[in-house]
């Protein structure tokens, strides 16, 4: 495990609690590097599903992970996802791979490749790292760690506007159900389960608006400087 003076902050949760929007925006405000670790687990799963893998072949899967190029480029606040240097950045954002990339990602091979690749990206930079095992197992020296989360219905809710957004079709009780099995893969798995690391500071966004969690997050960053 190598580490750098440079600050690593991690916003940890589930699907639907707000870690993706609230970590580009932190990012943004204190000019640092957006890690999005979950789309490089959707990266993989894609890969796996275009070669016609089977997702409980271990080692073949790891060796995929291994293998794989993923980049990040463009706007840095809301970066594209390269895979092998096409963009993926649209494919990755559906159902299927979604809960495909949560049973991929329970792979100790998989992760173990992920993790590798992660903290590169990390060396020798400021970055905000949002994804399920960011303060417990990729950079378990960050200092602060957040864990945002929310109630089941109000994850699903925006799970679903988000589908709309992009023109899926979905409805809230498929959403719900779906988000309900991916918590429990994540819950659950053996290998680097969703949960918060005992230093986190647990954030329940149920009933706030993204403007007032970004504050308290600044706040509590003010705080430790």
């Amino acid at each position: 495990m190598t580490r750098d003076t440079h600050r690593v902050i991690t916003i940890d949760g589930p699907a639907g609690a707000g870690k993706s929007t609230i970590a580009r925006l932190l990012a943004h405000r204190l000019g640092y590097l957006y890690l999005d670790t979950g789309a490089m687990y959707r990266a993989v799963a894609l890969a796996a599903k275009d070669k016609g893998l089977d997702k409980e072949d271990r080692e073949l899967v790891g060796q995929l992970a291994n293998s794989v190029s993923i980049a990040f480029v463009g706007d840095p606040d809301n970066p594209k996802i390269l895979l092998w240097g096409k963009d993926v950045t649209d494919k990755i954002r559906v159902p299927e791979i979604d809960m495909l990339s949560s049973a991929i990602s329970a792979i100790p091979e998989v992760r173990e490749a992920m993790v590798r690749l992660q903290r590169e990206m990390a060396q020798g930079r400021d970055l905000v790292a949002e994804g399920r095992d960011m303060g417990t197992v990729v950079f378990p020296w960050a200092r602060p760690k957040f864990f945002l989360t929310a109630s089941l219905d109000v994850r699903a809710e925006r799970r679903l506007k988000e589908r709309q957004e992009r023109g899926q079709k979905a409805s809230l009780v498929e959403v719900r159900q779906e988000m309900e099995k991916r918590d429990s893969q994540d819950q659950s798995r053996a290998v680097a389960p969703l949960r918060p690391a005992p230093d986190a500071v647990v954030i329940d966004t149920s009933h706030m608006s993204i403007e007032e969690v970004l504050a308290e997050i600044l706040v509590m960053i003010k705080g430790m400087d």
